[in-house]
């Protein structure tokens, strides 16, 4: 990951191009300097030769010393650059005299830079200009300016007799400070233009950065103000071609977003439309389903009741016939209707786990004997195969037997011929016992794809071969939310055309810890319903509470203001806004005591949960939780409560 700290591109546009333009001056500053002082060392390189041929040649003719002398005086005096000038004599010529080599070196870094040159003649005494040379050095004199260049190579030296060398010493220090002194009106001038060349590159790059920093601009506006609807102006007072795309590019993003956000509000409103629907859609099919197995049991219960009311001893063959299909019919459409009933109640979360001590082996006896002249019916043969020594349990007896009797139901329905095969076996460990029982028949089976549909309600398996069978499709549904209500699990194992297995497994507490501590004695809890009480009322009682029940405000706030209550319980049938309601009352009324309020609702408005928790939580409710049906987990809920108030 990139850790370093983000730059500001005008910045960065300002600074590499004063960077590159300093580096550039300074580049051609030093450059310039190094060549223009290069050039004038050479220059006075040469002048200095041409000074030193001219005194070679005077000093080569007869009595030339006067001569000689005045011209050094004059060199000495007018020439700062030069440090010396002297003679010597040698008879021996030298080598590498020219001093024109590594010019840059010596112009550069040398301190002073001495040339040699001959003299020659056959008249000269070397003493006599020894002489003469010294002494111009202490004195001046004019010199004539007319410079010669005389030959100074080796042959010159052959033809004539060499008498020695004289010795010019330049000094350079002092050559580059008159140099520099003689140019610095120069550097001035080319100095200002170039600063005010600067200024005007960098003006014009400080066009793009204008438009760039305007643009940045309207970006922090838009990062800054979410609401934003209608996007600021962008200024582009020169029209770059690469910025008026980014400009244009943009803006179409930002109306696109536009656009998307009202795409979006439009859908949460429809969303809210569908969720209130959906709401209401629930609401009214509960109340639908409980109308109508309201009227159907009670016109049932009337037929039924005729049917009783019929003497047999006066009804002939032929009468007693009709009155038997009525009464079988009857008697499959209660069943019917009694699922049907539980399949809403458990729904709704008004059905209960009552837990009793049980023989599972008399229970599979009662099975048997109810279930077997049934199966004798069909030429069907129904087996028991008990794997375990005779143990009591401790469960809710009743409804493992409904359970295990839509099962025996089924498998005689869907069984042409063969047989009917009821297994248990018994696992015990150290907490607890799992017990598991299974119905195994030989009929007509479940295709694989219909495995998970069979226990959705009214589901039907869609074959010619299964039309023929009666049946509302509500008893394995039913099957299963009661398993799931007593935390048990049901397994299908099915094969087309040769049978299917139901296995229900079961896990158990021992004896000795299957009761639960009365865990709310003492405690004084309001239990406030709209149409039944429900399992969560008798399982308060069976911990040890004091419930009073209540279905209107007012009796609940009198009890709040009269004694002191220490939960108020919001049955699953009680709405959310009725909820809301007593709630705010409640906690309006109380003065020295804090009741702790709980709302349950039913688990399939879990869904909904997000409507409306945040209105019963702001209203004084403590808790909302979907209802359980296991005492347990409602006594680990409670407890866990209590603790935290």
């Amino acid at each position: 990951m990139n850790n370093h700290s983000s730059k500001n591109i005008s910045t960065l546009i300002w600074r590499s191009v004063i960077q590159a333009i300093i580096l550039a001056v300074l580049a051609g500053f030093f450059l310039s300097l190094v060549y223009s002082l290069l050039d004038h060392y050479k220059e006075k390189r040469r002048h200095t030769q041409q000074l030193a041929a001219l005194l070679a040649i005077s000093a080569s003719k007869a009595d030339s010393a006067d001569v000689v002398a005045e011209q050094v005086r004059f060199l000495l005096k007018h020439e700062p650059s030069i440090q010396s000038i002297f003679f010597y004599s040698t008879p021996q010529p030298l080598d590498n005299i020219n001093q024109s080599r590594a010019d840059w070196k010596n112009a550069l870094f040398t301190n002073t830079v001495s040339f040699n040159y001959p003299v020659t003649s056959n008249y000269i005494d070397a003493d006599s200009t020894l002489d003469a040379l010294n002494a111009g050095q202490r004195s001046a004199a004019d010199l004539s300016s007319s410079i010669i260049e005389a030959p100074t190579t080796n042959s010159t030296i052959q033809n004539s007799a060499l008498v020695g060398y004289i010795n010019i010493t330049l000094d350079v220090n002092t050559l580059r400070l008159r140099w520099i002194q003689s140019n610095l009106l120069l550097w001035l001038l080319i100095t200002v233009l170039t600063i005010f060349w600067v200024m005007y590159v960098l003006r014009k790059l400080n066009w793009p950065v204008r438009d760039i920093e305007a643009l940045t601009e309207v970006c922090d506006t838009v990062i800054k103000t979410p609401e934003l609807e209608q996007l600021p102006v962008i200024p582009q007072r020169f029209n770059f071609q690469e910025l008026m795309q980014i400009k244009r590019a943009f803006i179409v993003l930002f109306n696109r977003l536009q656009k998307v956000k009202k795409d979006y509000e439009a859908l949460a409103a429809f969303e809210q439309q569908l969720h209130k629907k959906d709401i209401s859609l629930d609401v009214q099919l509960h109340n639908f389903q409980s109308m109508i197995t309201h009227e159907l049991k009670t016109s049932l219960n009337a037929i039924v009741g005729g049917l009783q009311l019929l003497d047999p001893d006066s009804l002939d063959g032929e009468q007693k016939d009709a009155v038997q299909i009525i009464s079988n019919g009857s008697d499959k459409l209660v069943l019917s209707l009694e699922q049907i009933i539980q399949l809403n109640q458990i729904q709704k979360g008004q059905m209960s786990i009552n837990c009793s001590e049980f023989n599972p082996l008399q229970l599979i006896a009662d099975l048997l004997a109810k279930f077997e002249p049934i199966a004798q019916q069909k030429d069907l043969v129904l087996i028991s195969q008990v794997h375990h020594i005779d143990y009591n349990l401790e469960g809710d007896a009743e409804k493992i037997q409904q359970i295990l009797s839509i099962l025996l139901s089924n498998a005689i329905k869907f069984t042409p011929a063969g047989q009917i095969t009821i297994t248990s076996q018994l696992t015990h460990f150290d907490k607890s016992n799992r017990w598991q029982i299974s119905v195994k028949d030989t009929g007509i089976g479940i295709d694989d794809n219909h495995i998970e549909d069979i226990f959705n309600p009214f589901f039907q398996v869609d074959s010619s071969q299964t039309r023929q069978y009666e049946g509302s499709g509500v008893g394995l549904p039913v099957v299963k939310q009661i398993a799931q209500l007593m935390g048990a699990t049901i397994d299908v194992e099915s094969t087309l055309g040769v049978g299917t297995q139901f296995a229900l497994t079961i896990a158990m507490p021992n004896q000795h810890q299957s009761r639960q501590p009365h865990l709310l004695d003492k405690l004084t809890v309001i239990y406030y319903y709209y149409n039944e009480t429900g399992f969560l009322a008798n399982e308060l009682e069976r911990l040890g509470a004091t419930v009073r029940y209540h279905q209107h405000e007012q009796p609940v706030i009198a009890d709040i203001n009269r004694e002191k209550i220490d939960m108020v319980m919001f049955a699953e049938d009680v709405s959310p806004n009725k909820a809301e309601s007593l709630a705010k009352r409640i906690r309006r009324s109380e003065s020295e005591h804090r009741a702790l309020l709980v709302y349950w609702y039913p688990p399939h408005r879990a869904r909904y949960v997000n409507s409306f928790e945040h209105g019963l939580k702001a209203a004084g409710i403590d808790y909302c939780y979907s209802a359980t049906y296991k005492d347990k987990g409602l006594s680990d809920l409670l407890k866990r409560w209590l603790v935290w108030t």
